[in-house]
Protein backbone atom coordinates (compact mmCIF):
# COMPACT_ATOMS: atom_id res chain seq x y z
CA UNK A 1 0.00 0.00 0.00
CA UNK A 2 1.42 3.41 -1.51
CA UNK A 3 1.54 6.28 1.39
CA UNK A 4 -1.45 8.10 0.13
CA UNK A 5 -3.44 4.81 0.04
CA UNK A 6 -2.63 4.08 3.68
CA UNK A 7 -3.41 7.76 4.55
CA UNK A 8 -6.78 7.80 2.75
CA UNK A 9 -7.58 4.42 4.73
CA UNK A 10 -6.18 4.95 8.13
CA UNK A 11 -6.27 8.81 9.01
CA UNK A 12 -10.39 8.65 8.81
CA UNK A 13 -10.64 6.63 11.70
CA UNK A 14 -7.31 8.18 13.62
CA UNK A 15 -9.90 10.50 15.62
CA UNK A 16 -11.64 6.93 16.75
CA UNK A 17 -8.13 5.54 18.18
CA UNK A 18 -7.14 8.65 20.10
CA UNK A 19 -10.48 9.07 21.87
CA UNK A 20 -10.71 5.02 22.77
CA UNK A 21 -6.80 5.54 24.38
CA UNK A 22 -8.36 8.49 26.20
CA UNK A 23 -11.23 6.51 27.24
CA UNK A 24 -8.95 4.05 28.33
CA UNK A 25 -5.44 5.69 29.72
CA UNK A 26 -6.92 9.13 30.84
CA UNK A 27 -4.39 11.37 29.74
CA UNK A 28 -4.27 13.43 26.82
CA UNK A 29 -0.48 13.25 26.55
CA UNK A 30 -0.84 8.94 27.02
CA UNK A 31 -3.65 8.89 25.06
CA UNK A 32 -1.86 11.39 22.17
CA UNK A 33 1.60 8.84 22.49
CA UNK A 34 -0.43 5.83 22.12
CA UNK A 35 -1.99 6.67 19.25
CA UNK A 36 1.05 7.95 17.61
CA UNK A 37 2.48 4.19 18.28
CA UNK A 38 -0.81 2.54 16.84
CA UNK A 39 0.12 4.49 13.59
CA UNK A 40 3.28 3.10 13.82
CA UNK A 41 2.11 -0.38 13.94
CA UNK A 42 -0.24 0.17 11.39
CA UNK A 43 2.58 1.63 8.96
CA UNK A 44 5.02 -1.29 9.48
CA UNK A 45 2.15 -3.68 8.85
CA UNK A 46 1.33 -1.51 5.51
CA UNK A 47 2.57 -4.27 3.26
CA UNK A 48 0.20 -6.49 4.41
CA UNK A 49 -2.99 -4.05 5.67
CA UNK A 50 -5.14 -5.24 2.37
CA UNK A 51 -5.19 -8.98 4.03
CA UNK A 52 -7.77 -7.40 6.55
CA UNK A 53 -11.48 -7.02 5.83
CA UNK A 54 -12.08 -4.26 8.52
CA UNK A 55 -8.70 -2.06 8.87
CA UNK A 56 -10.69 -0.08 11.20
CA UNK A 57 -11.19 -3.10 13.63
CA UNK A 58 -8.03 -4.24 13.51
CA UNK A 59 -7.10 -0.68 14.80
CA UNK A 60 -9.53 -0.60 17.49
CA UNK A 61 -8.61 -3.54 18.32
CA UNK A 62 -5.10 -3.10 18.59
CA UNK A 63 -5.67 0.19 20.29
CA UNK A 64 -7.59 -1.49 23.22
CA UNK A 65 -4.62 -3.64 23.48
CA UNK A 66 -2.23 -1.58 23.61
CA UNK A 67 -3.57 0.54 25.97
CA UNK A 68 -4.74 -2.19 28.45
CA UNK A 69 -0.97 -3.81 28.15
CA UNK A 70 0.25 0.28 29.03
CA UNK A 71 -2.33 -0.06 32.33
CA UNK A 72 -1.29 -3.11 33.51
CA UNK A 73 2.20 -2.14 33.10
CA UNK A 74 4.61 -0.78 36.29
CA UNK A 75 4.75 2.60 35.20
CA UNK A 76 0.96 3.18 34.76
CA UNK A 77 0.63 3.09 38.30
CA UNK A 78 -1.84 6.53 38.38
CA UNK A 79 -3.25 6.64 35.10
CA UNK A 80 -7.02 6.36 35.28
CA UNK A 81 -10.55 6.79 33.00
CA UNK A 82 -11.32 10.42 31.54
CA UNK A 83 -13.39 11.79 28.68
CA UNK A 84 -13.88 14.84 28.11
CA UNK A 85 -13.74 16.94 24.23
CA UNK A 86 -16.76 18.53 24.79
CA UNK A 87 -16.55 22.43 23.83
CA UNK A 88 -18.78 25.20 22.38
CA UNK A 89 -18.20 28.82 22.92
CA UNK A 90 -21.92 30.01 22.15
CA UNK A 91 -22.90 28.34 25.67
CA UNK A 92 -23.10 30.44 28.01
CA UNK A 93 -20.48 30.20 30.91
CA UNK A 94 -23.17 28.81 34.01
CA UNK A 95 -24.41 26.41 31.10
CA UNK A 96 -21.02 25.43 30.57
CA UNK A 97 -20.25 25.00 34.02
CA UNK A 98 -23.15 22.71 34.06
CA UNK A 99 -22.29 20.33 30.84
CA UNK A 100 -18.14 20.29 33.04
CA UNK A 101 -19.82 18.94 36.07
CA UNK A 102 -21.97 16.73 33.93
CA UNK A 103 -19.37 15.33 32.24
CA UNK A 104 -17.39 15.06 35.32
CA UNK A 105 -19.70 12.79 36.88
CA UNK A 106 -19.89 10.66 34.41
CA UNK A 107 -16.17 10.17 33.97
CA UNK A 108 -16.39 9.20 38.15
CA UNK A 109 -18.89 6.83 37.38
CA UNK A 110 -17.57 5.18 34.37
CA UNK A 111 -14.46 4.91 36.22
CA UNK A 112 -16.41 2.79 38.70
CA UNK A 113 -17.25 0.06 35.64
CA UNK A 114 -15.91 -2.94 35.36
CA UNK A 115 -13.33 -2.76 32.31
CA UNK A 116 -15.49 -4.41 29.81
CA UNK A 117 -18.86 -2.21 30.28
CA UNK A 118 -16.14 1.06 29.98
CA UNK A 119 -14.73 -0.68 26.91
CA UNK A 120 -18.72 -1.50 25.49
CA UNK A 121 -20.34 1.64 26.76
CA UNK A 122 -17.72 3.80 25.07
CA UNK A 123 -17.36 1.78 21.84
CA UNK A 124 -21.62 2.01 21.74
CA UNK A 125 -22.51 5.07 22.92
CA UNK A 126 -19.37 7.24 22.58
CA UNK A 127 -18.05 5.94 19.27
CA UNK A 128 -21.44 4.58 17.99
CA UNK A 129 -19.80 1.23 16.83
CA UNK A 130 -22.45 -1.05 15.67
CA UNK A 131 -23.00 -4.12 17.82
CA UNK A 132 -21.37 -6.80 15.34
CA UNK A 133 -18.12 -4.05 15.14
CA UNK A 134 -18.38 -5.01 18.88
CA UNK A 135 -18.45 -8.42 18.80
CA UNK A 136 -15.36 -8.29 16.77
CA UNK A 137 -13.64 -6.33 18.06
CA UNK A 138 -13.65 -7.42 22.19
CA UNK A 139 -14.25 -10.99 20.87
CA UNK A 140 -18.18 -11.21 22.53
CA UNK A 141 -21.23 -12.47 21.73
CA UNK A 142 -23.86 -10.90 20.62
CA UNK A 143 -25.77 -11.73 23.55
CA UNK A 144 -22.45 -11.14 25.79
CA UNK A 145 -22.26 -7.60 24.13
CA UNK A 146 -25.93 -6.59 24.65
CA UNK A 147 -26.10 -7.63 28.44
CA UNK A 148 -23.14 -5.77 28.97
CA UNK A 149 -24.28 -2.72 27.69
CA UNK A 150 -27.50 -2.96 29.63
CA UNK A 151 -25.79 -3.34 32.83
CA UNK A 152 -23.58 -0.60 32.11
CA UNK A 153 -26.24 2.17 31.61
CA UNK A 154 -28.27 0.46 34.47
CA UNK A 155 -25.21 1.06 36.55
CA UNK A 156 -24.68 4.55 35.10
CA UNK A 157 -28.28 5.60 35.40
CA UNK A 158 -28.92 4.19 38.92
CA UNK A 159 -25.79 6.54 39.88
CA UNK A 160 -26.88 9.94 38.35
CA UNK A 161 -30.22 9.18 39.65
CA UNK A 162 -28.73 8.77 43.29
CA UNK A 163 -26.53 12.01 42.42
CA UNK A 164 -29.46 13.87 41.12
CA UNK A 165 -31.73 12.60 44.26
CA UNK A 166 -29.46 13.10 47.14
CA UNK A 167 -27.12 15.99 45.42
CA UNK A 168 -23.20 15.42 45.44
CA UNK A 169 -21.55 13.14 47.35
Amino acid sequence: MKQAEFLNVVMPFKDKLYRLAKRLLVSKEEAEDATQEILLKLWSKNETMGEYKNVEAFAMTMTKNFCLDRLKSKQAGNLKLVHSNYTDENTSLQKQLEVEDSINWMEKIMEELPEQQKMVLQLRDVEQYDFEEICELLDMKPTAVRVTLSRARKAVRQELIKKHNYGIG
